[in-house]
């Protein structure tokens, strides 16, 4: 999971860095939990550091392997991802709030900046793949503003890659300053908003916001559906340059940098519709 507003917040979310304070980064520091998602309801949604903050495992390769160009991961986390991309030689950098998200990060390997996906970043319109995995899609508790700022940052035709909610139809947002990360000492950061989606609800927000279904899958328990951006293409079922994206050479670099930083991803295990949302 990932919090990619940060400072620079979408219009009226205002507030702290989440993901940027105890219990969070202790639970980076450490690699293990338990760590929570807490509504002010008392509903808890569990937060899987452990598997965040170890290699990317045989589900992850599954998006890993459908990755085209230049790869943008949004709400990194401690940065397993963008760790294996670099390792096999890819142009990848993460994005995230959190300062000890993004030191793991770079101790892995990988390219990290500390940056909301609201504020600039390096390459603007230029990324050829970006992800929202780990119930990253739920950043900033507006999936259609997310998806909308999506598009802006991949090239046209590029394609986003995105982890949803397994087999549920789920359309959940929960309102600015009700959720936190919190540890079982009842120990929490500030509030922020969040979203989690079905995959069917993913989809109407992505018809929507102009993006095309590219393909879905489920892996280990986990779903993800591929999204293609039509932005200045003619529509949903054009393929004109596709064989040319496919055929890009994956050693083109990204644009490097300036600072270090990750966007933290976290998944509930096994969320059911009933359980506990948080917002990005």
């Amino acid at each position: 999971m990932s919090t990619a507003h940060g400072t620079t917040t979408p219009p009226g979310v205002p507030g702290p860095r989440p993901w940027s304070a105890d219990p969070y980064s202790d639970a980076l520091v450490t690699g293990r939990g338990p760590l929570f998602l807490r509504r002010t309801d008392g509903w808890l949604l569990p937060l899987e550091v452990e598997r965040w903050c170890a290699r990317a495992d045989a589900v992850d390769l599954t998006v890993l392997v459908r990755c085209e160009g230049t790869v943008l991961d949004v709400g990194c986390g401690p940065g397993r991802l963008v760790a294996e991309l670099a390792a096999r030689g890819r142009p990848a950098l993460g994005i995230d709030v959190s300062e000890a998200a993004v030191a793991h990060t770079a101790r892995l390997g990988g390219q990290a900046l500390r940056r909301s996906v609201f504020e600039p970043l390096p390459g603007e319109g230029r990324w050829d793949t970006a992800l929202l995995l780990d119930g990253n899609v739920g950043i900033g508790g507006d999936p259609a503003a997310l998806l909308r700022r999506m598009a802006q940052l991949l090239t046209p035709g590029g394609l986003l890659i995105v982890e949803t909610l397994a087999d549920v139809d789920v359309d959940e947002r929960v309102s600015v300053h009700i959720v936190r990360v919190a540890d079982p000492r009842s120990t929490a950061g500030p509030a922020f908003p969040w979203a989690r989606l079905g995959t069917p609800a993913l989809l109407r927000h992505a018809a929507r916001a102009g993006w095309s279904r590219e393909g879905q899958w489920s892996a280990g328990g986990r779903s993800f559906v591929a999204l293609r951006n039509r932005d200045g293409r003619d529509g949903p079922d054009d393929r004109d340059d596709r064989d040319d994206r496919n055929s890009r050479s994956t050693s083109s670099a990204a644009e490097p940098p300036n600072s270090t930083a990750v966007i933290s991803s976290q998944r509930a295990r096994k969320p059911s519709p009933e359980s506990p949302v948080a917002n990005r």
